[in-house]
């Protein structure tokens, strides 16, 4: 029997093709990890917060096709903070309940929620030292919830940022988008970009999605190889 798991997310998560090369969500890189029986069904879409997920209806989709002892995923935090008024939401107010919202969705069909902090971004200050919280309180107001909720919550934000603060800064910054001019098809004139992944920083990454699905023991960890 198949299993499956839907995504709901951001960029950092969507799924990539040749047109974006060479970005990888971070679902792409899960995938090496997880059993042959196991699916992503991947909802993540670009400059999506919680606000906008829901307000577009994506939220309903899946709410119309997940069923029973399916698994849901959910990472957000990395537009909430943004200013558009489209996406902005509070940390410790409608992100909480944007989030409950979704986590209810899968409890009533019987499907197993997973509630993802969002993966750190690569902001380097003047010094070049990797910024402190730079999700400001969105990771604590999920871990928050998972607490009041009892639903199991893989705090990827922390632990990418320990794994950035222990990894070259050569190494890592080509887990990222930095691009050089005429390097890539889709961007000729290069790109500097900390917040989206490459090939081997979805691998990397995923690395710690897949040792906390392990971590959660039970169903979670028998989706991982």
């Amino acid at each position: 029997m198949i299993k499956r798991i839907f995504w709901a997310g951001d960029s950092t998560v969507k799924d990539n093709f040749i047109d974006t090369y060479p970005r990888t969500g971070i679902a792409q890189g899960l995938r090496w990890y997880l059993k042959p029986d196991v699916t992503i069904i991947n909802h993540a879409e670009n400059a999506k917060s919680t606000k906008n997920f829901i307000k577009e209806g994506r939220l309903e989709t899946i709410r119309l096709e997940i069923r029973d002892r399916d698994f849901f995923f959910i990472e957000f935090g990395h537009n909430d903070w943004n200013d558009d008024p489209m996406r902005h939401t509070l940390p410790f107010e409608d992100y909480k309940s944007n989030l409950s919202q979704m986590v209810n969705v899968a409890l009533e069909k019987g499907a197993y929620p997973v509630l993802i902090t969002p993966l750190y971004c690569r902001f380097l200050d003047e010094n070049g030292v990797l910024k402190h919280k730079v999700h400001f309180n969105y990771p604590d107001a999920m871990i928050e919830l998972s607490q009041e909720m009892q639903i199991p919550c893989i705090d990827l934000c922390e632990h990418s940022r320990q794994l950035l603060l222990h990894t070259d800064l050569s190494i890592s910054k080509n887990w990222y988008m930095n691009l050089k001019p005429g390097q890539y098809a889709a961007y000729p004139d290069g790109l500097a970009d900390n917040a989206h992944l490459q090939y081997n920083g979805a691998i990397a990454f995923a690395d710690i999605l897949a040792k906390g699905l392990k971590g959660l023991g039970l169903i979670y960890a028998d989706l991982v190889l």
